[in-house]
Parts: structure tokens; sequence; C-alpha cells
């Protein structure tokens, strides 16, 4: 491989070792404001009626 080849080969991983602390910290506020969501969601009456309905008729299938 040619050495100027090499040389921005070096240059190209070094620049995206990871992600920086400010990245992770704004990933983290992002999941946890999606959880957040999620759980109103998932504990808001008519989908906890939904859910328990669908669980009934799982539990009560006849094979």
């Amino acid at each position: 491989m040619k050495t100027w080849l090499k040389a921005l080969w070096a240059r190209r991983t070094r620049a995206d070792d990871g992600m920086t602390t400010a990245e992770y910290a704004m990933g983290t506020i992002a999941a946890c404001a999606f959880a957040a969501v999620l759980y109103k969601v998932v504990t808001s009456p008519s989908v906890q009626a939904a859910l328990e309905s669908l669980i009934g008729q799982a539990l009560h299938a006849k094979s």
C-alpha cells in the first residue's frame, strides 16, 4: 500500500475512535426520555386493559 494511503487511513481511523462524553450524555438523556414516555404509555389505563385482555385470551385459549 502506498504511504499516502496508509497515512490517510490512519488519520481516518483515529478520527472515529468513539463517542465523546457529550455524545454519551445526550444518548443517555434520550434513552431516559424514551423510557419515561414508554412507561407512561404502558401504565395508562387503556393500555393496561388491552394488555390484560390479551393475556387473558392467551391463557384461556383452547388448543
